[in-house]
């Protein structure tokens, strides 16, 4: 009788074994995302780690705080984005996800940020690229989805009115302004 219990707790082990360690690969990461790279590192509290995405088309980061807690920062305008400075974050306690669109100028900045409650984050990012997303039309380049048109296909108009002049330019007008008050703040304390 002993025999048998042994064995049948040798075979429940290895099956559970098993179906931990499909798990743990999983990711929940669905079967058309190809999955690219896997970065781990160590980061200290309050500092960053960057790195430079190029790969084409839409990507799929998911980062793991393995120990502490490491956030995520994305961004096309900067190779250097932080907590201040980004387009896309995620700043959980466990699984970060950030899902970079196809229309972002590569390369793309990835800041990854120690968060300053735990001495040291070790992390583990997975970048997945999905192979679902169709590919873009080279000559819509400048094109960006303004509202979803008959059977639900997205509408492009294209950019480069003088909208985007105007946010520019409302964004330097800001920079100054704060500048300047700035400057009078520490002549006056």
């Amino acid at each position: 009788m002993r025999c048998w219990i042994v064995l049948v707790l040798v075979v429940l082990t290895s099956h559970g074994h098993a179906f931990m360690l499909e798990e743990e690969e999983d990711d929940g990461a669905p079967p058309e995302w190809l999955l690219l790279h896997v970065v781990q590192g160590h980061i200290g509290a309050g500092n960053y780690s960057y790195l430079r995405l190029i790969h084409d088309g839409r990507i799929i980061l998911h980062m793991r705080s393995l120990k502490g807690d490491a956030d995520l920062y994305v961004s096309d305008k900067t190779l250097r984005p932080s907590f201040d400075v980004y387009k896309l974050q995620s700043a959980t306690c466990g699984h970060d996800v950030v899902v970079v669109p196809s229309e972002f100028v590569r390369p793309v900045g990835i800041g990854i940020y120690g968060h300053p409650s735990h001495k040291e984050s070790e992390f583990e990012m997975k970048v997945f690229y999905d192979q679902t997303a169709l590919p873009e039309d080279p000559f819509e380049r400048n094109a960006y989805p303004s509202e979803k048109g008959p059977q639900g296909k997205p509408r492009y108009h294209q950019g480069g009115g003088d909208e985007d002049f105007e946010d520019e330019e409302e964004s330097i007008f800001w920079t100054i302004l704060i500048g300047i008050l700035k400057i009078i703040l520490e002549i006056l304390f």
